[in-house]
This record gives C-alpha cells, structure tokens and sequence, in this order.
C-alpha cells in the first residue's frame, strides 16, 4: 500500500492534519507516503485529478490502483482505520 498525501503550504487543513500524521508515523512503521504539494508539484499532481478541496489523501494498491480517496480534513481514528484495512 501506498498513501498519496496531496497538499499546499496555503491550505489552513493541511497544516492542521500535519500533527495528525506525526502522531500516526509515531505509531505505524514503514509506511510508503509520497508527499506532493499542490503548486510546487502541480505534473504529477495533475495525475491524480485531485479537485480544488485539500488535502487529499490517495491509497494506493502495490499495482498502483486507487483503492480509496480521502478530501479534506481527517480525524487521526479514520486514517488508521484506513491504513489497517489496506495495509494486509
């Protein structure tokens, strides 16, 4: 599994689910996370249609297929829910 973090140094929500994901790397181990801001990295981003809502949180399968999308703020339970299901 695979975690898309979609993101931009202006979006208010991004910065608030930054201490989310630091309390959720403390706990998990080896999590494949790609980090991918929204203007510096707008090629790539673009493969992903992201929208205009941010973040975006993009799961991943090992063939990278999208499994499930998450926009806008999430709560720390809801991610690791998410990692538990995908992460086999």
């Amino acid at each position: 599994m695979k975690i898309i973090k979609i993101g931009a140094i202006w979006c208010p929500g991004c910065l608030v689910m930054k201490k989310v994901w630091k309390n959720i790397l403390n706990e998990y181990d080896n999590l494949n996370i790609v980090e991918l801001d929204y203007d510096i990295d707008s090629n790539e981003v673009s493969k992903y249609n992201p929208g205009k809502v941010l973040p975006v949180h993009i799961f991943m399968d090992d063939n990278n297929q999208e499994l499930e999308r998450l926009v806008g703020e999430q709560s720390e339970n809801t991610l690791k829910e998410k990692i538990n299901k995908y992460r086999g």
